[in-house]
């Protein structure tokens, strides 16, 4: 039996970490939902009186901005132009959908005060934890289906959706790869791309970690990921090519490591593109909602978390192969997609996600050692 939701496991691996945060922030205080609620203080949809009169007031400011979000990222755009079709009345403008985390939060800094500041975000773990003064507190209506362990106790970020790294490859070219070491094998010459920088990218990032755990190091210390990835490259097997959709339907990057949920979505263009999550340790990682604190359109604002936590979004996610975070208790009520759940790779056993430190730390390793060990 596969194991759906085995990416709970990392919240035991999280938990200390998030209650560092716990203390960053606290509820605000908001008037009731009699048609006086300052929404910049609503922490919760009981502040608005109910989801319509939320909906009132998101309408009435008629403006929701987003960043950083691909369309082609775990069923992005199947997700906004949902909400663009339940909301006409509120125009969505979408910025930099290829920035990454820490750029999310530069824009707010940059547009603070101004009409185009980001409304929400959509950030990694570590950022979020770094950040949590920019962010607003608020508790979405199904707050209780969120595990404790994947959500900032006053909800400042929450967890939304989460996968595990992976490797997509071409059958049709190339045999699936049974272990991290038979990628050094001739058979992928030139053949083995990440996504990124790992200095820079998430994605990239943590490849370096699945490769430093399928290597039995810990996260506690990079080296044995970046020494992989050194071999990779000296076998002539790394192609140090970014990797996009466009690189992977043209061929170009034939075998990729990154988010089993993103390479999933590239069969839809290349029927023979499959997933594999290796045997052994797996490392995951949950992407985080938050709300701008100074969100120009703070109902709209809440309005897109209390959509990204429904039903209907939570099993969008999962149609474009992400892991919702309420996948368990919708699996228990039985509104999940039971038809998409069964059809996710099947889940590693054993699951580490890093804490802060620990990225820091391997921020601090890759800055020093990745351009030197890969050339």
């Amino acid at each position: 039996m596969k194991k759906h939701y085995a990416l709970g496991a990392l919240a035991l691996s999280t938990a200390v970490v998030l209650g560092l945060a716990g203390c960053a922030g606290g509820s605000a205080d908001a008037a009731g939902g009699d048609g006086g609620t300052d929404a910049a203080t609503a922490t919760s949809l009981a502040d608005f009186g109910d989801l319509a009169a939320l909906e009132e007031a998101a309408k009435a400011e008629g403006q929701l901005n987003v960043i950083a979000l691909p369309r082609d990222w775990a069923n992005y755009g199947e997700i906004l132009d949902l909400f663009a079709e339940k909301y006409p009345e509120i125009t969505i403008n979408e910025a930099s959908p290829d920035a990454s985390s820490a750029e999310e939060i530069q824009a707010a800094e940059t547009n603070a005060g101004l009409d185009t500041a980001p409304d929400v975000f959509d950030v990694g773990l570590t950022v979020a934890l770094q950040n949590t003064k920019q962010f607003a507190p608020y508790q979405v209506a199904t707050w209780d289906d969120i595990p404790a362990e994947l959500k900032e106790p006053s909800g400042l970020f929450v967890g939304d959706y989460g996968g595990y790294m992976s490797i997509g490859y071409d059958s049709a070219k190339y045999a699936e790869p049974a272990s991290l070491d038979a990628l050094l094998g001739a058979d992928y010459k030139g053949a083995v791309a990440i996504n990124g920088d790992p200095t820079q990218a998430g994605a990239a990032f943590a490849a370096v970690g699945l490769a430093t755990v399928q290597s039995d190091g810990t996260l506690d210390d990079f080296q044995p990921g970046i020494d992989f990835f050194q071999q990779l490259n000296q076998a002539g097997n790394l192609l140090k090519v970014d990797v996009t959709t466009a690189t992977v339907t043209s061929g170009e990057t034939p075998v990729v490591f990154d988010w089993d949920y993103l390479n999933a979505a590239h069969t839809a263009d290349n029927p023979s593109w499959k997933t594999v999550i290796l045997p052994g340790t797996g490392y995951a990682g949950y992407y985080n909602q938050a709300i701008n604190a100074d969100a120009p359109h703070p109902a709209a604002a809440r309005l897109w978390q209390e959509f990204l936590y429904s039903d209907e979004v939570q099993n969008l996610w999962l149609k474009g192969g992400a892991r919702p975070v309420r996948a368990e208790a919708m699996a228990d009520a039985g509104t999940i997609d039971q038809k998409l759940f069964d059809a996710l790779p099947e889940a590693p056993e054993d699951t580490v996600v890093p804490t802060e430190e620990q990225s820091t730390n391997a921020g601090t390793l890759l800055g020093e050692k990745w351009a030197a060990a890969v050339g």
